[in-house]
């Protein structure tokens, strides 16, 4: 399957569909606090989506039996929430989410602490965000879309976290996954040029130690290998002619710094 490159009328329709998304999320976000289990949170998530008109495009897909994954600690990506997880002061915890409006996909991630958590801890949080914001320079008409993989990379090794390689991010649209992959460490070629209308789903996941991870038993739930914690954090977004636009955008200072970066 080639990429795509979306009309106007589509991109009106994702647009649509990444700020329902967005309203999901604030709402996830606003019942972080110690004391919730991460399946309330699913639950909450899954009745959200629906009241907004939405259709959860997670629950069901290859099987996975949430409509929002749910990552504590070291869970990198596709933890499975169960009502016998109960959020502490100190956790970190990644929401995956994603939903179909009116046929069109959006997908976004976003890690937060309960609490307050370590220092690192907390740094690591911050950094896989802007680790994203780097990753923005790039991401642009006439640049190439590894050269965001590249930013993103190089970003949080500078830092000394382990960046994982194993999991990337990817087109979307129409489906939860189109082309192409989207890696966050450097690769040996440029990869596609971006063009105006392509939409793609970009997701550093960066962990404290190692970039090593494991698949647990469930076949779903990925963790680091030396059990150390894991952030992630995710957009659907646009190309332009300009600056990027995010469809999941969660507020003004987002995009505050996006155009402070290409000031």
């Amino acid at each position: 399957m080639p990429v795509v490159i979306r009309t106007d009328e589509e991109i009106a329709l994702m647009r649509e569909s990444g700020h329902l998304l967005e309203l999901v999320h604030q709402a996830l976000h606003a019942m972080i606090r110690p004391g919730v289990s991460t399946a309330e949170i699913n639950r909450a998530g899954d009745r959200k989506i629906r009241e907004l008109g939405g259709v959860p495009n997670f629950l069901d897909y290859d099987g996975y039996p949430a409509s929002i994954c749910v990552s504590v600690n070291d869970e990198v990506v596709h933890g499975i929430p169960s009502d016998d997880r109960i959020l502490k002061e100190g956790d970190i915890v990644s929401l995956d989410a994603g939903l179909i409006w009116k046929g069109y996909h959006s997908d976004a991630a976003r890690t937060w602490i309960v609490g307050r958590a370590a220092t690192e801890t907390e740094r690591l949080v911050e950094d896989t965000r802007m680790s994203f914001f780097e990753g923005m320079r790039f991401a642009r008409a006439g640049h190439h879309l590894y050269e965001i993989s590249a930013a993103i990379g190089a970003y949080a090794a500078e830092r000394g976290y382990g960046v994982v390689e194993e999991l990337c991010g990817h087109g979307i649209g129409t489906h939860l996954h189109e082309p192409p992959q989207i890696p966050n460490y450097r690769q040996k070629g440029r990869g596609i040029l971006l063009v105006p209308g392509m939409v793609l789903a970009i997701e550093p996941m960066i962990n404290l130690g190692t970039k090593e991870i494991e698949w647990m038993s469930d076949g779903w739930t990925v963790r680091t290998a030396d059990r150390e914690p894991s952030a992630h954090y995710e957009n659907t977004v646009l190309i332009t002619d300009g600056d990027p636009e995010l469809l999941t955008c969660t507020g003004f200072d987002e995009r505050e710094l996006i155009r402070t970066m290409h000031a």
